[in-house]
């Protein structure tokens, strides 16, 4: 890194579904929270299936921590006006920041087709959303090209119509490759996009759901990635391949300006958390590093010298 300035950090997290659930994002927010995010987002499941959760989740967490929350919203099978009022329950709960995302195509068909009624995509969401009271406005961007994408350069297109809709600023689907953040960036800047684009790290707690997550979403895997987890795995260092991955993810990007950084955290702080230690940003309650936290000594690793 150029320097040792600490980057913004921000972190996602997925309502629970059962008892279980419930403890694990507790144990979640209780070890990352401390780490002093700019902000947390919760998201609004396949097909908005867990509205009602991100919902009450949402309101738990800004009332629970002293600490920004963004709700996602999405257009799947809702009305405008139902879309509309989950965000005027969220303004009416204090929520001034949202993620405003088309949402993905209803179980058992092949592409997002709008709902009567409905918003036609991210844009027009946007745009309804700019009228309102929220300061804070978030959109995805997508370096590598979304599934649905037609066209070479469709993703910068869409990008720039939702920040001219009202968009504050963008988070990135995750990546394994820097350079396809750097590029997606300076074509970015290239077509009038002046709002911040935040890259969407994703610490891998799971290679082979990660392989099957990366597929549904149009997220390439470096041959050479694939090959270090398969001889982390032989030897049994799989967690730790997992932290350097992300801080040379982060690092290298930092080297390039990059100062803020969005995690996907699945519910499981550990790694996340390896990685906010590894870039030096440490929590406010020291006790949250507790015995199984690895250190890892990141400028001699053999991925580095490799």
């Amino acid at each position: 890194m150029a320097d040792n300035k600490k980057p913004k950090i921000s972190f996602e997290f997925f309502p629970p579904k059962s008892l279980s659930a419930s403890f694990a994002i507790w144990e979640t927010l209780h070890m990352l929270l401390p780490f002093h995010p700019e902000f947390v987002s919760v998201t609004y499941g396949a097909n908005g299936s867990t509205r009602d959760l991100t919902r009450d989740m949402t309101k738990t967490i800004a009332q629970k921590w002293n600490v920004d929350v963004a709700a996602h919203l999405t257009c799947v099978d809702a009305t405008r006006h139902q879309v509309m009022d989950v965000a005027k329950g969220y303004l009416d709960a204090g929520i001034k920041q949202i993620v405003a995302l088309r949402g993905d195509a209803p179980q058992g068909t092949s592409r997002f087709v709008p709902t009567p009624n409905g918003f036609m995509d991210s844009a027009e969401l946007v745009a309804a959303l700019a009228k309102r009271n929220f300061d804070k406005i978030w959109v995805g961007a997508y370096p590598e090209p979304h599934p649905d994408a037609t066209y070479n350069g469709a993703d910068i297109d869409w990008l720039k119509r939702k920040i001219d809709a009202g968009a504050t600023g963008a988070i990135t689907q995750f990546f394994f490759d820097p350079e396809m953040f750097l590029r997606f960036r300076d074509r970015a800047a290239k077509a009038g996009i002046d709002a911040p684009i935040v890259p969407g790290v994703l610490p891998i707690e799971n290679w082979e759901k990660t392989k099957l997550f990366a597929a549904r979403c149009g997220a390439s895997i470096p041959a050479s990635l694939a090959h270090e987890f398969a001889m982390a795995k032989r030897n049994s260092v799989e967690e730790i391949l997992s932290v350097v991955v992300a801080t040379d993810i982060c690092a290298d990007l930092m080297d390039e300006g990059v100062d803020q950084f969005h995690f996907y955290t699945l519910n499981k702080p550990f790694i996340t958390r390896d990685v906010c230690l590894a870039l030096g940003i440490l929590p406010i309650n020291d006790n949250l590093i507790h015995a199984n936290f690895r250190p890892v000594n990141l400028g001699n690793t053999a991925r580095k010298s490799a």
